[in-house]
């Protein structure tokens, strides 16, 4: 060894390994102008043959100091990707499927922000051996290698705080990972966040009857037929009862709701156009990425629907009901954006969805009560929050879970406020207990930070850096 060397080890004055620069993104089709923050896409390998797909990119100032956040949307099955590039990214798709256009309510504004499109089989990810059948507690243990590849990938963020973060059925994965990562000390995890999340069945089932309800889906009638025959002592249950006429009504209330062809991401919001050419049956996809509705009932029926609609000469089109994928499909799927991303040519047409994933997946976890509790014991900060329009996994369902947990309420139930153009608007509602908040976002449905980009932004900022709502 030289004696300059020795000097520089002994200095600590070699540079650390850094950021992979071959994954490196140095131009973005449809970007104008180009990024002034460094970001990077590539496969994250968490075995032999699953290769799973991430972007990154750093926060737009002071990234080394920035938190790092992990962003999964949920499905199971659905990309992340939706998130990043029609939600809370910092560049969104243009209707045209050609362009993309700056988000100023991007989160990484204030954090640097990990997408990872999981588990093997959904959007870009893929298993050489092309086997897609998983389970909640193989996706935890996949999702950690996963991390634990990028902090080797990027070692200058390892020391940073780190939070997981998601929707939907992010619910399941997030509070898992959690606790699998809670186990590592060399990641610096502060806590999970996440937006209309499943974390009980039996809550998500028996709340949305009540939602349906209350917003006029069903009238005082079968309301009144519901509570007589599925309640008692003031308590109800919608759900594995013995009572056959509490199952049908109940069946009647959900079917009002489910097919009546309201946009259940957000009843308030029209269903979107799809392009010509493409069957839909919402039926099918309301069974198919409804994880709160799920059921093996429903899942045969889909299995049957799709047995004939396969034998249709056009596409059949699996994504969620009532949302327009058409031009986030049509911008990943060009030659040119798959080249920068560094997609293998094998690889899979990118797709919201993946169906077979969702069909194979099975669901081990019913409820994250006991990931929660672990959480918390750990004082790891959560923040629960929920669109208060979505339908799939409502607010008052994501409510009473938080309730379940019996913590004792520190700052009352009151609403919380952002600035849109000079004026103070209410942004939802909150209530805070020792490291959790509740938190409702007034006019958002499934994906808050879609519907709702700036109070989303403002919500996150103040929980990134501990502030009260």
């Amino acid at each position: 060894m030289s004696l300059l060397l020795l000097c520089l080890l002994l200095l600590g004055c070699l540079p650390s390994r850094g950021a992979p620069p071959a994954d490196e993104i140095r131009y973005m089709p449809g970007l104008t102008p180009q990024t002034s923050f460094r970001h990077y896409s590539g496969y994250l390998n968490v075995s032999d043959s699953e290769h799973l797909f991430y972007w990154f990119v750093e926060a737009q100032e002071d990234s080394r100091s920035s938190p790092v956040v992990l962003w999964l949307n949920g499905g199971p099955g659905c990309s992340s990707l939706n998130g990043l590039l029609t939600g809370n990214g910092p560049f969104l798709v243009q209707p045209d499927g050609e362009t993309l256009e700056y988000n100023p309510y991007s989160w990484n504004k204030i954090s640097n922000v990990l997408y990872l499109e999981s588990p093997a089989g959904v959007g870009f990810s893929y298993s050489d051996d092309m086997n897609y059948r998983t389970n909640d507690t193989a996706v935890a243990e996949y999702n950690y290698k996963a991390l634990k590849e990028f902090f080797h990938l990027f070692p200058e963020f390892q020391e940073n705080d780190f939070y997981i973060t998601g929707e939907s059925y992010a619910g399941i994965y997030v509070p898992t990972l959690a606790v699998r990562v809670s186990e590592d000390s060399s990641i610096n995890l502060k806590g999970i966040a996440v937006g209309n999340g499943i974390f009980n069945y039996n809550m998500n089932d028996n709340s949305v009857l009540y939602f349906s309800y209350y917003h006029g889906f069903v009238d005082s009638h079968l309301w009144s037929l519901l509570q007589t025959y599925c309640c008692k002592g003031g308590k109800c249950s919608f759900k594995n009862v013995q009572s056959l006429m509490c199952l049908l009504t109940a069946s009647e209330v959900r079917s009002a709701a489910d097919y009546a062809g309201v946009n259940p991401y957000n009843i308030y919001q029209q269903c979107s156009d799809e392009s010509p050419g493409l069957i839909r049956d919402d039926g099918d996809h309301i069974t198919l990425f409804h994880p709160g509705f799920y059921s093996s009932s429903l899942d045969s029926h889909f299995r049957k629907k799709l047995s004939i609609l396969s034998g249709s000469k056009k596409p059949v089109k699996m994504s969620a009901p009532c949302v327009n994928s058409t031009a986030l499909t049509r911008f990943l799927n060009k030659q040119d954006v798959r080249a920068v991303l560094r997609v293998p040519s094998g690889a899979p047409e990118w797709k919201p969805c993946c169906e077979q994933v969702f069909i194979e997946y099975r669901r081990e976890i019913r409820s994250v009560h006991k990931q929660f509790k672990k959480l918390l014991e750990k004082e790891y900060r959560i923040l629960v929050y929920s669109g208060d329009i979505d339908m799939v996994c409502n607010f008052l369902g994501n409510e009473w879970f938080v309730d379940s947990l019996n913590l004792t309420l520190s700052v009352n139930h009151h609403a919380w406020f952002y600035t849109e153009d000079g004026q103070q608007q209410v942004g939802g509602f909150v209530k805070e207990f020792p490291n959790l908040a509740f938190l409702t976002v007034k006019g958002a449905g499934h994906m808050v930070p879609t519907d709702k980009p700036n109070p989303a932004f403002v919500m996150f900022n103040r929980y990134i850096n501990n502030e009260p709502f």
